[in-house]
């Protein structure tokens, strides 16, 4: 059989040989063969017949009609949904091997007859018009804090011209968490995109109702800086493709930083945010030019963000404790009975009395759980000792493990005046300073002491300062070095 190359070869010798048996000879073909394919003009595979014909028999050529019907009515049906459909309406006929030729055959009526596929028209992006933002999951990535596991997801922003992107640690997907996520972009960035687009958050940036509209929050937000708000359509995560796309990348950059890291262990959550900012450093690194272009667009940020928070109006119950979002907050005992404001911020919440801020309290997760100063209550809790034994927020009255043993040797040491005892030495921590108490509990209980209140006072009215472990190292004796090396040579 004459190749391709072999026709090429003759063609070339054709004009170089004088005669067709020398070309014939060279190309590796006889004198006859070689003139056959002079003559024709044209290469094998120019010549090869199409091949359009069946080897075997089609199995399905019967039934096609019906399995095209079936097509037409729901074009979404299955190969293998069909296939079993045949096989319980003609037992016998059609084995589990046949399958593969039912689906090629499906695939082909599908590409030629079937309904048409949707098309995606990839746009061009121009220098700070849009920017994308979403929220992305990171439990995969194992992430803990102190050998603590630290469930949390990033809010993630992208410019579509540049790639440039940065990202902030959030624990939902709600209104707050957007608003700071995108203003903490915003001024990293240093100006203001265009337009931004979002997936559809219905409970973050839509209303429930009427998808179609954005909720006054995320408008006023907008409003504010000067951007128009654009949507995806429900169940087009697509239409959000760059910034779903960095969530891939960000997240296996993320990955292998990990691993180089040789730790999935951050000892705080300081620690964990500074290794991701040095990551989206690293991934910017490349864009810097086209993000010059982006910065040359983009409008001015205004002077100061927008302060957006949930305000509530509470009343301080007579535990000096109030409840905010399904959480016990304790306020200073004096509000008891007077109605304050709290203001809900994503990391904080700040307690408002007659136009000021009297407490900032670190927002709690989750539900039920609390947040209990000591100081807030600790002058009637001295006046109330019996109060303490069965107090429901007890645990939260030991600052430190040194208060807790100082409890626990007070129990062993004086069991009827325990409490009493500790809540006085827990008012001097209120006063006197809870670091000075900490350090004498801790020279008492290592020098094995009696633990009072009085022995605390003397302790903090020597001023000592703080004690240090003294380690003795032993003088290594360098003749029993020399005795070794002796016994080796030998």
């Amino acid at each position: 059989m004459v190749t391709d190359e072999q026709y090429r070869r003759l063609m070339k010798l054709l004009k170089k040989e004088k005669t067709l048996i020398n070309a014939a000879d060279k190309a590796g073909m006889n004198e006859k063969t070689a003139r056959k394919w002079r003559d024709i003009g044209k290469s094998p595979s120019e010549v090869k017949a199409e091949h359009a014909w069946r080897t075997r028999k089609d199995p399905f050529e019967d039934v096609w009609d019906e399995v095209k019907e079936y097509l037409e009515t729901n074009p979404g049906l299955e190969a293998k949904t069909l296939f079993e459909v045949l096989q319980r309406k003609y037992p016998g006929r059609f084995s589990d091997g046949q399958i593969r030729t039912l689906q090629r055959r499906i695939k082909i009526w599908r590409a030629l007859e079937g309904p048409p596929k949707e098309v995606y028209f990839f746009q061009q992006h121009k220098p700070g018009v849009l920017s994308q933002s979403d929220f992305t999951h990171m439990k995969s990535l194992s992430i803990t804090i102190a050998g603590e596991p630290f469930p949390h997801l990033i809010y993630h922003f992208v410019l579509t011209y540049s790639n440039w992107e940065t990202g902030s640690i959030c624990f939902s997907e709600s209104f707050e968490f957007l608003s700071e996520g995108l203003q903490n972009a915003l001024f990293e960035l240093g100006g203001v995109p265009g337009e931004h687009q979002t997936d559809r958050l219905s409970t973050a940036v839509h209303k429930m109702n009427h998808s179609e509209e954005f909720t006054q929050r995320y408008q006023a937000l907008l409003n504010y800086y000067g951007m128009a708000g654009r949507k995806i359509q429900a169940g087009k995560p697509h239409e959000n493709g760059d910034v779903e796309q960095r969530h891939y990348r960000f997240k296996k950059a993320l990955d292998q930083a990990l691993m180089l890291r040789g730790s999935r262990d951050f000892k705080s959550r300081t620690e964990y945010v500074k290794f991701l900012k040095e990551l989206f450093k690293q991934l910017n690194a490349g864009r810097q030019n086209r993000l010059e272009e982006e910065l040359k667009v983009v409008r001015r940020l205004p002077k100061t963000r927008l302060d957006i928070c949930k305000r509530a109006k509470v009343k301080v119950g007579p535990s000096s404790t109030v409840r905010v979002s399904h959480n016990t907050y304790s306020v200073h005992s004096r509000l008891i009975g007077e109605t304050v404001e709290v203001r809900i911020y994503v990391s904080h919440i700040d307690i408002w009395y007659a136009q000021r801020c009297v407490e900032r309290l670190p927002r709690l997760r989750g539900e039920h759980n609390y947040l209990i100063n000591y100081r807030h209550i600790i002058d009637w809790l001295v006046r109330k000792p019996g109060a303490f034994e069965n107090y429901r927020y007890r645990e939260a009255l030991f600052p430190t493990s040194n208060f807790r043993i100082a409890y626990d040797l007070l129990k062993e040491q004086r069991p009827t005046r325990a409490n009493k005892e500790y809540l006085h030495i827990l008012y001097l921590a209120a006063y006197e300073g809870e670091t000075q108490v900490n350090e004498a509990l801790k020279y008492l209980i290592e020098g094995e002491a009696i633990i009072s209140k009085n022995t605390i006072k003397e302790r903090l009215s020597l001023g000592d300062p703080p004690l240090f472990t003294e380690v003795a190292v032993a003088t290594v004796e360098l003749e029993t070095y020399d005795a070794l090396l002796c016994k080796a040579v030998i």
